[in-house]
């Protein structure tokens, strides 16, 4: 999975979009037609607009669900907060989406949501609370962080009262709540469907999309961040 370091530039930060548009021809004819097609597809419909923050999910099934439904829904990056428990994904319920998922290490919630208000988003907490709103009338003209608890307790105090807006998804059962990757799920689907009929800059710009398929080749290509590394030394 291309884990990102929180702060730390791109691996082709230095590179102009002509240079990683060079680098990225020479790396794509390691692999094969269909996979650069796929790339060229999906790319396009990848976007930071919509990020996800899981804190100290620690059912291994229920965060390879999470990273299946970003994949699904086309949102590229994910913050985990490892306080408590470790991130570990289980592959098999994954189905490979860990391979084009970013995520991003954090040893607490506070530390991440500097990161994300640094970068632009409202972090909207998932949770029934005394100023929350439906899922369907949140407000994502934004860049817009979720935050979804662990399992048994959901989300901290310091997840509550740092962020800056809650969400519910309606309900009329008996049961009080979804598991987590259902609510992930939801949620995404509503955000996304909405945001992608919307007049929203949600894309990825020629730029980053360039960055984005640099770092899907490395995974397609074995020894793929040494490939790409010997590839650069050649020069442009």
């Amino acid at each position: 999975m291309p884990e990102r370091i929180p702060g730390q530039p791109s691996l082709f930060a230095a590179l102009t979009t002509a240079q990683k548009a060079v680098l990225y021809e020479k790396v794509s004819q390691l692999f094969s037609d269909n996979k650069r097609a796929l790339f060229d597809r999906l790319a396009p419909l990848r976007t930071r607009h919509i990020s996800v923050v899981l804190e100290d999910v620690y059912q291994s099934h229920n965060a390879a669900a999470v990273l299946r439904s970003c994949d699904c829904f086309g949102v590229q990056d994910v913050h985990v907060v490892e306080a408590n428990n470790p991130f570990n994904p289980a592959g098999d319920v994954a189905v490979g989406s860990s391979k084009w998922v970013d995520y991003y290490r954090h040893s607490s919630i506070q530390e991440a949501y500097r990161h994300l208000h640094g970068q632009g988003y409202r972090i909207v907490a998932t949770l029934p609370h005394e100023n929350d709103q439906m899922i369907t009338d949140l407000d994502i003209s934004t860049p817009t962080a979720l935050v979804f608890g662990t399992e048994l307790t959901g989300l901290t105090d310091q997840a509550i009262a740092g962020a800056d807006a809650y969400v519910k998804i309606p309900m009329y059962g008996f049961t009080e709540s979804f598991n987590i990757s259902v609510c992930a799920a939801l949620s995404l689907f509503n955000l996304t469907e909405r945001m992608r009929a919307s007049d929203i800059p949600w894309r990825l710009d020629d730029d980053d999309l360039l960055d984005l398929k640099l770092h899907w080749a490395m995974q397609a290509v074995r020894d793929g961040r040494q490939v790409i590394e010997a590839l650069m030394a050649q020069g442009f």
